[in-house]
């Protein structure tokens, strides 16, 4: 025998699992099944001559790994992190990236463009994409939003959202309003439908025929929904469509109808029957808040799915197709759940705030 006597190499029985998995399975990665495999050999006895004669490495390669296991276990045979490449560009550069993004605008356009800010940093386009990417920086794009000045938002807020949340006994709570202004619209060329690998197309020109409204009322707890079409908005069309909740709903109920504040919610006319109607609790959305009103999730729907890329060549056939719908959707109603309390959009809208107070606008 020649040479310095090897230490006895032990496997557990757990780790012999473990090796015999990492063998085994396809998604390990071919040097550690080739790990796994020089321990197993040598488990079994044998020299690291004889395990690298039949596993086509060098005795180098099985001593290593061998005496890698011995010292510390299943983790000696995995990958240990590599340090990597140098970084290139430094803290310094990173942060006047950011803040040149942030806090200024190129001569000649409204934003930043990964080109323009590439040219004025110094540094090389894909370098501003990391840069920007890593940050959440997306200067071209740009969204609207709109804060109530209500004084009486908070109130509002706590209001609708406790009806949501905690429905009252025995009574209904119906988002109500009107979808005003739908068009009636037909292509000026015949739509070439969908065939395989080529979209549904249709030209960007349309001819209108009309419009009309749809009067909705989603019942929160259902979501089923009451709706009646008239071809004018006026004060005189949402008295019809109170007396067609009114006629709709049991008599024993209560009624908590939430709106917004439209004129035609309010006029002298229409307060005249919340009088003669005492069943009725009028909620009043805060002014340029229709996000927390839910009949409005139904109007999307009824958007995207019936109205959006339908062609109707008569304001008669855009109603007829809005009632069908209506008739489908009502035979298996989905409530639209709203999860957020009062407290959690106030806390976001004052994070909100906090956020933009400095912006310099």
């Amino acid at each position: 025998m020649r040479g310095r006597p090897k230490t006895a190499l032990v496997v557990a029985k757990e780790q012999r699992e473990t090796l015999e998995q990492w063998e085994r399975r396809r998604r390990t990665s071919q040097g550690l099944a080739l790990r796994a495999r020089i321990v197993l050999r040598c488990a079994e006895g044998s020299d690291n001559g004889k395990v690298a004669s039949q596993l086509g490495v060098t005795r180098q390669t099985v001593g290593r790994w061998r005496r890698r296991f011995i010292e510390r276990g299943l983790e000696g045979l995995l990958d240990e992190p590599r340090s990597g490449a140098p970084r290139q560009i430094q803290d310094e550069a990173v942060e006047r990236v950011i803040t040149q993004t942030l806090e200024s605008k190129p001569d000649d356009a409204t934003h930043w463009s990964t080109r323009s800010m590439a040219k004025a940093a110094g540094l090389s386009q894909s370098a501003v994409v990391r840069i920007w990417r890593a940050f959440g920086l997306k200067p071209h794009r740009t969204e609207t939003f709109k804060l109530s000045a209500d004084p009486l938002f908070i109130e509002k807020v706590r209001d609708i959202v406790g009806l949501y949340l905690n429905p009252p006994d025995r009574a209904l709570v119906l988002c109500a309003d009107e979808k005003s202004q739908i068009q009636a619209l037909d292509r000026t060329q015949p739509v070439l439908p969908m065939c395989p690998g080529i979209a549904e197309r249709r030209t960007h020109d349309y001819v209108r025929y009309g419009t009309t409204t749809l009067f909705a009322a989603l019942d929160a707890a259902s979501g089923s929904v009451i709706g009646q079409l008239h071809r004018r908005h006026r004060a005189l069309e949402f008295r019809k469509f109170l007396d067609e909740i009114d006629a709709a709903t049991p008599e024993e109920l209560d009624i908590h109808l939430i709106l917004d504040n439209s004129s035609t919610h309010k006029t002298p006319a229409i307060r005249s029957w919340y009088a003669r109607h005492q069943r009725f609790h009028i909620h009043f959305t805060p002014t340029s808040s229709s996000w927390i009103n839910l009949v409005e999730r139904f109007f999307a729907l009824l958007t995207q799915k019936q109205i959006r890329r339908g062609t109707f060549r008569s304001t008669v056939a855009l109603e007829k197709a809005i009632r069908g719908y209506l008739r489908t959707y009502n035979i298996n109603p989905q409530p639209f759940r709203w999860t957020k309390t009062a407290d959690e959009i106030l806390e976001s809208l004052r994070r909100f705030c906090l956020r933009i107070s400095n912006s310099g606008h």
